[in-house]
Parts: structure tokens; sequence; C-alpha cells
């Protein structure tokens, strides 16, 4: 069995074919074409590496208000990124620090608990200065990596497409 198949196939509906495949195949059997759905895929993903903790979700809503794209698929996306999201966050802060050529904070948990309690106000300064570079990195890498997101999904949604319209046509 192969992978569309695989993806296609009724029996046993695992939580991940059920909120994530689900979605996407109702999205090409209603008739959005597989480039508009790789478009909100790849910003789907892309909006849920953005390096501020607790913002993704607002980001993704406005993007997707902003480009008219389907927000249930958006988010699915958006969800399904975050362990990379916060696997990233630190990544982007550095990159934006090595491009401002910004002193690297510590990160050390016991640490940032002992600057908050000494001085909240310094420590929201010093990581909000943190969080204003991991931005401007994720700025930078963002639009390269949509394009290369849309790029790598629209051959799978359209061989998905083809698959589905094959199969409508065998069944009754």
């Amino acid at each position: 069995m192969g992978m569309l198949e695989l993806l296609l196939s009724e029996d046993k509906p695992s939580c991940w074919r059920r909120w994530l495949v689900a979605p996407v195949i109702t999205q090409l059997t209603c008739g959005i074409s597989p480039e508009r759905l790789a478009w909100t895929i790849s910003l789907g993903v892309v909006t849920g590496i953005f390096p501020v903790m607790g913002t993704t979700t607002l980001v993704c809503l406005l993007a997707g208000w902003m480009f008219r794209l389907n927000q249930p698929v958006l988010h699915v996306f958006r969800a399904v990124v975050y362990p990379l999201h916060l696997a990233l966050i630190l990544v982007f802060i550095h990159m934006g620090q090595h491009l401002f050529k910004a002193p690297l904070l510590s990160f050390s948990i016991p640490e940032l608990m002992v600057k908050f309690k000494d001085s909240p106000l310094q420590f929201g300064r010093d990581f909000g200065l943190a969080a204003f570079y991991g931005v401007v990195a994720w700025v930078l890498v963002a639009p390269f990596a949509v394009i290369l997101l849309k790029i790598s999904v629209i051959p799978i949604l359209r061989q998905l497409r083809v698959a589905i319209l094959k199969r409508t046509e065998v069944t009754p």
C-alpha cells in the first residue's frame, strides 16, 4: 500500500489522520487548489515557529486573516510544529544576537529565575530585547521557509488530489 492509499484509507482512523490529514483532504475535495492549500500549510508551519512564546496563535490568526487563508488548516499546522517552535526559540534569539552583535544572554532556568526575582523590570528589558532579536531573525528566515515549504508540499498535494479524484470516480 502506497503513501497516498494509506492517507486515503478509512480503516483505523488515527488521531493524526483525523486532525491533520482529514482537513487537508476535505479542502482538496471542496475545490481548494493544491497551490493555495500548500500556501496555507507552509504559512501555518512558519507562523507556528514564531520565536515569542504564547504568540503563535495570534500571529497565525493575523496571517490567515491578511491572506484570506483557511484558519482551521492554518492552525492545525501551527499546532503540529509546537515542539519545533520550542526548539527554535533559542536558535532565533541567538541568530538575532549574532546579527546585532549583541552579547549572548545566559538562558539557564535557575539564573533566569534569580534575575527575574532580583529585578523584574530589568529582566523585561534584557529578555524583551532578546525576543526582539529572535523576531528579527525569524522575519529574515520566514519568507524563505514559506517558499521552500510551499514548493515541497505542492507535489504531494497534487498527487493526493489526483488520488482523491480517481477514488471518487471509482466509487459510485
